[in-house]
């Protein structure tokens, strides 16, 4: 599992979703505020309001802070709006990486998205210069231990709920659908009684470039720093790192 899947269980064996929660939480409240503005406060109207609220739940944000956010939303808040860019460029050994932000002020997060780049040996590019190379896709991962899942019948059941694809590899699995079959795949694995470690809509990488030791180690500094910065609400890259590089990160 490269790039997506490579970055999310990366960061589910450092822990870093509970050690910056609160950080996490800023960033929910963002997309659903942003969720609400562009497409009213129904979930069942909204599919990107649906996929936010889903993606807090899963991380335990409180339904008070996401009912508070939807509220405040849906009122006239006066000089509070976000905007929403993407930056393409280049990391070490020339990764590409698509950063999604949601900003109040874009001259700031350009400045301080093209500094965390130089800083860590990449390069800030133009737009479109990357974004070929990714495709939006839904992507819902589970652990088949957790799940005690037979893998044949994960296959079958996954496919048949309308799944593009589905990779096994050791002890995790990740399910690819098309973006307009995401929910549907999403709410037959759960009925079916599977419990689900990630589920969003997410930029998928088409093709992949490998990672030796020091490009792994340069690339996970790079990744850690876009993730921090408050602005960026989601980082995607196509990177490939064989599991024993990444057991010395764990």
């Amino acid at each position: 599992m490269a790039g997506h899947s490579k970055w999310k269980n990366i960061q589910h064996r450092k822990g870093r979703q509970d050690a910056i929660r609160g950080k996490i939480f800023t960033k929910l409240s963002k997309e659903i505020y942003a969720a609400v503005r562009s497409g009213g406060p129904d979930p069942e109207t909204n599919p990107r309001l649906k996929i936010a609220i889903q993606k807090a739940r899963q991380n335990n944000m409180p339904n008070s802070n996401i009912e508070n956010t939807i509220n405040k939303a849906s009122g006239n808040v006066e000089g509070l709006s976000y905007e929403e860019i993407v930056y393409e460029g280049y990391g070490p050994a020339g990764v590409a990486v698509m950063v999604e932000c949601l900003t109040d002020n874009r001259n700031r997060t350009a400045a301080e998205i093209r500094h965390i780049f130089s800083k860590h040996g990449g390069n800030l590019g133009e737009s479109g210069c990357v974004s070929y190379l990714f495709e939006r896709k839904g992507v819902i991962t589970l652990a088949l231990t957790e799940n005690q899942a037979d893998e044949d019948k994960l296959m079958m059941d996954a496919l048949e709920a309308g799944a593009e694809d589905v990779l096994i590899q050791g002890d995790s699995a990740e399910i690819t659908t098309a973006p307009g079959d995401f929910d549907q795949v999403r709410q037959a694995l759960e009925a079916g009684g599977y419990t689900l470690q990630q589920a969003e809509i997410s930029l998928v990488p088409q093709t992949t470039v490998k990672l030796g030791e020091d490009d792994a180690a340069k690339t996970m500094k790079l990744m850690d720093a876009l993730e921090d910065n408050d602005d960026v609400q989601n980082v995607h890259a196509n990177f490939d790192i064989d599991e024993e590089i990444l057991q010395k990160f764990g």
